[in-house]
């Protein structure tokens, strides 16, 4: 079936992350703390009007899987189409969505690609809400679900996935659908969940499409510098100048930030609604847009986190790049950064800790389980140098929740070391998509493993462009890797029925 990568010169492709500066008058470091697209994603976010119908419905579950203690249940938010399905006399699979760290709607509005294939697999869709996000609230309000490290316990991976499984389950017996194949789907964090629920429910489901999913990007399985470094040469393959002007950049900040008025400087620079306070903040604010738009780096324009046009990182270099000779790199990266934090020209200022969403359950999750080690090289990097410091995080998770993180945790519940040995020996139906624009690919599957568990790379890809709804402008490699997803999909079902038949004819 498949014997190489599947690279789209020959066939087809594929929260988000938050940065936080830590400032000393000596040095400048980076203290990373892994998120996903999470952040736009929580309660409280506008949403457009849905393109996709669905039924809102809840489902009590048990607050801990893993022991038999009578504790309260909560009600877990899904949404549901049968609209296209073809009932269980006819087998039609069940596609479920692993809901990632955010408000389910958001994601099921921006995964157009199971809604616009199920009707021609007659398929049910669901997108279940991970708990402790949306409204999928433990202990009746968020207030007192993230109120301390005993009620936050029970958020974990482990926990979600046990979710999902009792769901689709109970949903099952209520269709009469016990021998409905189910296909896992799932982006990012939720991409992750959806190859280790392949993995660790084989029977729950015949398959999984994992999208920008970083599963290794664990412990020492991949360099800790990879992830800056694929958003850097993202900049770098624009334009080097661009890359320069923002390597330099933040030197010139905190030299301006320790002169006198210097931060109102900054803050008229950068027409900040409020003065700043600290120039950590402003580092915050301009690391986290060019993260973000290395993650959505999309060939076509989006609205997906911000309105942006196509090749956004292009397009924010000819900023940085065109301004007249004489200007200043500050106004340079003004000009540059703008284009992410105001392409429609509407802002009027800018608030850099406007954040309605909320607390994040991400936070706890980043230092329990998903501890994502990350650093900054100086030779290769854009951004400031900064060595990844374990002790010093430890210390901050302490200080924030009292907990110390276990960072082994997750290779020792899922694996990744050996990957490839591993699933190899005991894996089997998983696409591992990726886009190398898409600074997350590093920590994922880049290569074939089997027949079954397979890697679509593709070299223009962004982070899970593959489950975004088609448009007019998609490009034909991406149409290509989706109509290859489509054609490995259909094999796990049509394997599926095969072998039913052959025991059921037994």
């Amino acid at each position: 079936m498949v014997e190489h990568r599947w690279s789209l010169s020959t066939l087809v492709f594929s929260v988000a992350f938050i940065i936080v500066v830590s400032y000393s008058a000596q040095s400048l470091a980076l203290k990373h703390s892994s998120r996903f697209l999470g952040k736009f994603a929580a309660t409280g976010t506008h949403f457009e009007p849905p393109q996709f119908l669905y039924e809102t419905r809840y489902f009590q579950q048990r607050l801990d899987h893993f022991s038999f203690s009578e504790l309260p249940t909560f009600p877990q938010r899904y949404l549901i189409s049968t609209d296209h399905w073809v009932g269980p006399q006819r087998l039609g699979p069940i596609f479920l969505y692993c809901g990632n760290e955010g408000d389910i709607e958001w994601f099921a509005q921006n995964t157009g690609f199971v809604w616009e294939i199920a009707p021609q697999f007659g398929a049910m869709v669901v997108f279940p809400e991970h708990r402790y996000y949306g409204e999928s609230i433990p202990f009746g309000s968020a207030k007192e679900a993230y109120k301390d490290a005993t009620t936050l316990s029970y958020l974990t991976a482990e926990q979600a996935l046990a979710d999902f499984s009792v769901l689709i389950t109970d949903l099952k017996q209520n269709f009469s659908a016990k021998d409905c194949p189910v296909v896992l789907f799932g982006g990012s964090y939720g991409g992750m969940l959806a190859a280790w629920m392949r993995l660790k429910y084989p029977h729950i489901a015949v398959g999984a499409l994992a999208s920008s999913a970083p599963i290794l990007q664990f412990e020492d399985i991949v360099p800790p510098e990879t992830f800056y470094d694929i958003v850097s040469n993202n900049f770098k393959r624009e334009s080097s100048t661009c890359f320069n002007y923002i390597k330099q950049s933040w030197d010139e900040i905190t030299s301006t930030g320790q002169t006198y008025n210097g931060l109102e400087r900054l803050t008229k620079t950068f027409n900040l609604c409020q003065k700043l306070k600290s120039t950590v903040d402003l580092y915050d604010w301009l690391e986290s847009a060019y993260s973000y738009l290395a993650m959505v780096n999309y060939p076509y324009p989006s609205d997906f986190l911000m309105t942006l046009p196509g090749h956004p990182i292009r397009e924010v270099c000819k900023k940085i790049d065109g301004v007249p000779a004489g200007t200043n790199i500050l106004e340079r990266i003004y000009e540059g950064v703008n284009v992410y934090y105001n392409y429609t020209g509407k802002e009027k200022c800018f608030e850099l800790d406007d954040d309605p969403h909320g607390m994040s359950g991400w936070d706890w999750q980043a230092c329990t389980e998903m501890v994502m080690p990350m650093s900054s090289n100086q030779d290769s990097s854009m951004f400031p140098p900064y060595e990844y410091n374990y002790t010093s995080f430890q210390e901050e998770c302490l200080n924030d929740y009292g907990v110390k993180p276990r960072p082994k945790w997750i290779t020792t519940e899922f694996g990744g070391h050996d990957i490839h040995a591993t699933l190899k020996k005991f894996g089997s139906n998983i696409i591992f998509s990726n886009g190398l624009l898409d600074p997350w690919s590093g920590g994922s599957v880049l290569q074939n493993i089997s027949e079954s568990v397979v890697s679509l790379v593709t070299e223009e890809g962004a982070h899970h462009i593959d489950l975004r709804p088609s448009t007019q402008n998609d490009p034909y490699w991406l149409v290509e890797q989706r109509e290859t997803e489509i054609k490995l999909i259909e094999g796990w079902i049509s394997d599926y029925h095969q072998k039913n038949k052959a025991i059921f004819d037994m």
